[in-house]
């Protein structure tokens, strides 16, 4: 609990940054256990909502994500039910050795899905992925768009 109320309510990172998160609490630890700066992972948030990008071209459907920190083996893109395409992954924590002394922890770790209903046109058997300086692009191509058969009719008379 801060002596000046945050509507941000975080932590101030730097006393000489209005934007910043970081304020030191008299009361911190006062009712509820403190904070410790050598406990990773307490302010860590799950890394639950990589970004994603959405295009699509007259051919394809593209996907990227920024994954950055994770090699390709720590990365599933799947396809459920048909039309539902599926990327999931999961980031490590860093391993903790008793010695060390942890001053901040801001690299959110854990795991990760998103999911995206593609429309009828989406070729699913032919998704293709690839992942690049932690950038995944997941390439969706489409039916070609089929356009009606006009007959011509010969008029009698």
């Amino acid at each position: 609990m801060s002596l000046i109320p945050s509507i941000f309510r975080g932590r101030r990172t730097n006393v000489f940054d209005p934007f910043s998160m970081d304020m030191w609490d008299p009361f911190e630890g006062f009712l509820t256990p403190s904070r410790s700066a050598n406990a990773p992972g307490k302010d860590v948030a799950a890394f639950t909502n990589a970004k994603v990008d959405w295009r699509e071209t007259p051919e394809t459907h593209v996907f990227k994500a920024d994954l950055p920190g994770l090699k390709k083996e720590e990365v599933k893109v799947e396809v459920e039910d048909g039309n539902i395409l599926q990327i999931s992954g999961e980031r490590s924590s860093e391993n903790e050795e008793k010695s060390d002394k942890w001053h901040r922890v801001e690299r959110s770790s854990g795991k990760f899905m998103r999911r995206f209903r593609l429309p009828e046109n989406a070729k699913m058997e032919e998704v293709k992925a690839c992942m690049e300086n932690g950038v995944l692009s997941v390439t969706v191509p489409k039916e070609p768009e089929r356009k009606p058969e006009v007959k011509s009719i010969d008029i009698s008379g």
